[in-house]
């Protein structure tokens, strides 16, 4: 009896091995710059909805502020527990690149979103939008609200991040292009905090006493200007506008205090990049393909590598009660 106890013993094992590997969810590791960031909290909302869709696992974890070495550890920490895909932003492209290649040589997939890294550290880029899109609408609302004339300061999170480099580039671009009476005095990193972007508006108006703008381009950065500039009691005299969440700014624009807030749908992009994640992993999403059916979201243009959400949308005190995030 022993031997036939032992041989059902094993094939039952094995069984229940097969049937438990077969129910094993898809592992995403999903890697925001900032887990303590709003942004990137919205961006996970989203992320949870496509995962709940698609019948698999998210693992949401990142730097509590934005450390690119924590980043680098996460991502081995994924490529030890062997997950299937890894999504990242990175907080700066070529560090995260050269640990997300060697995810790649694991087997493990890697897409991007919000902030890039190079070409060959990922498959796909999920990109809220073009840089050029970006840095133009920042800079063509700051020339409406300035006149057309006068100086301006940026606030970025870091001199490292990758996405607002670009945007700053193409910023600088269309102010020599389109805007001569126009000035960037100066720009100044908040290290995607609010109480620093603050300081460092506060410091930006009393170094510039003619300064007409402030453009902050990471979402901390915008309701952390607004405060400096009512506190400075600046208000309509210095404008403010940039790239941040409604929730974080509505009453600052409805006060008078910030003027645009300029963003895409955060959630979307949460959700999107779950589903290229997805779509990578399976296969349905390889190189070469022009549209991606990104579930609710339906067909999302594909140039080259990068899955483009949309365009931005400028939110106003006429239009900011619309929204929820």
């Amino acid at each position: 009896m022993k031997p036939l106890v032992s041989t059902l013993l094993a094939a039952s094992i094995a069984f229940l091995a097969a049937c438990d590997k077969k129910s094993d969810k898809l592992v995403i590791g999903l890697l925001p710059k900032s887990k303590g960031n709003q942004y990137f909290a919205t961006v996970e909302k989203g992320a949870n909805v496509a995962a709940a869709e698609l019948g698999v696992q998210v693992l949401f974890d990142g730097p509590t502020n934005t450390d690119a070495t924590k980043q680098n550890e996460i991502v081995e920490n994924w490529i030890t527990q062997e997950v299937n895909v890894i999504a990242a932003a990175a907080e700066n492209r070529d560090g995260l690149s050269s640990v997300l290649k060697k995810a790649q040589a694991k087997g493990i997939k890697v897409v991007t979103y919000d902030s890039d890294v190079q070409p060959d550290a990922r498959s796909f880029f999920v990109n809220q939008a073009t840089a050029q899109g970006i840095g133009e609408i920042l800079m063509d609302t700051a020339a409406k609200l300035c006149g057309e004339e006068g100086e301006f300061a940026i606030i970025t999170a870091t001199t490292s991040a990758a996405n607002m480099n670009e945007w700053r580039k193409h910023i600088e671009a269309r102010l020599a292009a389109k805007y001569p009476k126009m000035k960037l005095v100066d720009t100044k990193p908040c290290d995607d905090q609010k109480d620093k972007a603050q300081q460092e508006t506060t410091n930006l108006i009393s170094a510039y006493p003619n300064l007409k703008c402030v453009m902050a381009i990471c979402s901390p950065a915008v309701p952390g200007a607004a405060e400096a500039v009512k506190q400075a009691g600046k208000v309509g005299a210095i404008k403010v506008l940039g790239l941040g969440l409604p929730s974080e700014n509505k009453q600052y624009v409805k006060d008078g205090v910030t003027q645009a807030v300029i963003l895409w749908k955060v959630a979307d992009l949460g959700y999107a990049t779950i589903h290229a994640a997805v779509a990578a992993a399976k296969g349905t999403l390889k190189a070469g393909d022009k549209t991606f059916k990104a579930g609710k979201l339906g067909d999302m243009e594909i140039q080259g590598t990068d899955i483009l959400l949309g365009k931005p949308f400028v939110f106003t005190k006429e239009n900011i009660d619309g929204f929820d995030f």
